[in-house]
């Protein structure tokens, strides 16, 4: 299955950690649970004209979630995959800047 750059990367991760792991280069984003590596790597060179440098990647386990609203429902949260990538010392993704 072939996926398109903008297909792989979904969207970036802003949380406290990613935020704070930016000032080393280092930028969280989802990704499609089909993604490997390289694949990443190429679509986040692609997108954001960086250099990378490495890619570390982990699937978030399912969560079980309730609604106390009405009745006892309960489910859980889907998996889904992130990557922490790593650019080179002088590269900046734009798109972190000022959060």
């Amino acid at each position: 299955m072939t996926l398109e750059a903008a297909e792989i990367v979904l969207r970036p991760v802003i949380s406290e950690k990613s935020m704070d792991q930016t000032q080393r280069g280092k930028y969280t984003f989802a990704v499609h649970d089909d993604a490997n590596k390289f694949q990443i790597a190429d679509a986040v060179e692609e997108l954001f004209k960086v250099t990378v440098l490495e890619v570390n990647v982990l699937t978030t386990r399912p969560k079980e979630s309730r609604s106390r609203r009405r009745g006892a429902t309960k489910g859980r949260t889907s998996p889904w995959k992130k990557a922490v990538v790593t650019v080179g010392p002088n590269d900046k993704i734009e798109f972190f800047e000022g959060v």
